[in-house]
């Protein structure tokens, strides 16, 4: 159980680190856009130096890496930042358009890119996970296995969340088609649009997600993110619905 540090984006990584730790969670991933960037080791430093200090465990690095082809030359600063938090796995996004927006050109020069940034992950000893997001290439399931296939690396797998306003089924008939191929989940409560809930609002979706993860041989993070009105207060309740549905 974890903690997405761009949940609280207004605190310094060592409040952050506390917060989460007295919650009771175990990992964090750290956002690349204000607690740790890629070009300021000092702050990397701190962010590991946080999770230190609290008995967390940084689980992974949460890049804007866009992988377009202009950015192909940026990841290596992300990988080496990566390992300097202690992190063995770095989030990047599939692309800057969805996948029925995407050109093919647009849709292969983003699966080069990915490819590429495997390959310097793999030399870093990391793993890299898509986020699955809208406007991206992975908007939907099948776009994302299509994207997992085309790049073809053994180092990259992809995260999930449930998406915008799909029913509790559907959502969960797209994690199982998933299956091994998810590294980590993105947990909140959003109904309807992204207006946020209290976790608990959507309690049963996420028992739902335990149970089909419960299935798989490997465990795997559950990283709560965007809670309601960005309050680090709620957080303690947030984790305790999280525990809870996973306990059931």
């Amino acid at each position: 159980m974890g903690l997405c540090s761009v949940t609280f984006r207004g605190l310094p990584a060592a409040d952050v680190a506390r917060r989460a730790a007295q919650a009771g969670l175990d990992v964090v991933e750290w956002g690349a856009d204000v607690h740790a960037p890629p070009d300021d080791p000092g702050a990397v430093r701190a962010a590991r130096d946080a999770s230190d200090r609290y008995g967390l465990t940084s689980c992974s690095y949460g890049s804007y890496f866009r992988a377009t082809p202009g950015e192909a030359a940026e990841f290596p600063a992300i990988a080496r930042a990566a390992v300097l938090l202690g992190a063995p796995r770095v989030r990047v996004w599939a692309g800057g358009a969805g996948s029925s927006a995407a050109t093919p050109q647009e849709r292969r020069g983003t699966a080069d890119c990915l490819r590429e940034a495997a390959r310097t992950a793999a030399d870093h000893g990391l793993e890299i996970a898509l986020e699955f997001h809208s406007k991206t290439l992975t908007d939907t399931v099948a776009s994302t296995v299509r994207l997992l296939d085309e790049v073809g690396a053994d180092n990259l797998r992809t995260y999930w969340q449930p998406p915008l306003d799909v029913p509790d089924d559907e959502a969960l008939a797209g994690l199982a088609e998933l299956g091994d191929r998810v590294a980590a989940v993105h947990v909140f409560s959003w109904w309807p649009g992204n207006r946020r809930l209290p976790l608990a609002d959507r309690e049963a979706l996420w028992t739902g997600v335990f149970d089909l993860l419960k299935r798989r041989p490997a465990r795997l993070e559950a990283l709560l993110e965007f809670v309601p009105g960005d309050d680090p207060a709620v957080l303690a309740r947030e984790a305790a619905t999280l525990r809870r549905a996973a306990a059931r």
